[in-house]
């Protein structure tokens, strides 16, 4: 896979792309991550990539030139299965899209600033618009940094358990059970007889129902988009 994250302060995820599972599939070729400054794309000897906004208002607009600079020559290089813009506006960032984009071969990731992009850029080269969150961040290279982490964590051979992925919040519509280590009793506090019984048919029972009952009672609009919603 390769993503291209277009933006205008590239180093602000930097340290999210080196470390931990991202940081060793890219060490492991099983990803490519190019980040693009939108700066160096600027058509002024400033490097201004922002102007003020038309109709008047506070914050100021990422201009036409540099975003369509950069996605253009992207685009003439190779395929891109989505040209993807993070806006608080936009679609809301689930599991079963990460899911998707993890089939992906090639992805644009491209994150605004101040108060967005100039409408154009999204009518004519965005693909698809999602959001992380009912917030406002700074800029979008934050949310380009969530998005790459959930999505590259599932190509195979990103995780040394593969199957752990499977078992995480929301990939079958619930969040996740209650988990435990060693010791079996931590101050007075004991891990439930259940998962030290080695009956995997009853703790597999178990972890659906905390599944349920924590999904019922921390996200029960959760439920109401499943099936899995019944007790079982």
């Amino acid at each position: 896979m390769r993503i291209d994250v277009v933006c205008p302060i590239p180093h602000v995820i930097t340290s999210c792309l080196e470390t931990g599972i991202v940081g060793r599939a890219r060490e492991r070729g099983l990803v490519q991550i190019a980040l693009h400054n939108l700066h160096d794309y600027a058509d002024n000897r400033f490097g201004h990539i922002d102007d003020e906004p038309y109709g008047g208002g506070a914050g100021m607009v990422i201009r036409c030139e540099p975003v369509f600079a950069c996605i253009e020559r992207l685009l003439a290089e190779r395929r891109y299965d989505e040209v993807i813009y993070l806006t608080a506006d936009g679609e809301q960032f689930t599991q079963a899209i990460a899911n998707k984009l993890s089939l992906a071969e090639s992805l644009i990731l491209l994150a605004g600033r101040y108060k967005g992009v100039d409408q154009r850029i999204r009518d004519a080269l965005v693909t698809r618009e999602l959001s992380i969150g009912d917030y406002v961040l700074s800029g979008g290279e934050l949310a380009a940094a969530v998005v790459i982490d959930a999505v590259v964590r599932l190509l195979p051979g990103a995780m040394s358990d593969a199957e752990s992925a499977l078992d995480d919040s929301f990939q079958d519509g619930l969040l996740a059970a209650p988990v435990y280590t060693r010791p079996a009793v931590f101050r007075g506090m004991e891990v439930p007889a259940v998962l030290r019984s080695g009956d995997h048919d009853a703790i597999r029972r178990w972890r659906l129902e905390q599944a349920l009952q924590r999904t019922r009672s921390r996200r029960p609009d959760l439920l109401s988009r499943t099936d899995t919603g019944k007790a079982p």
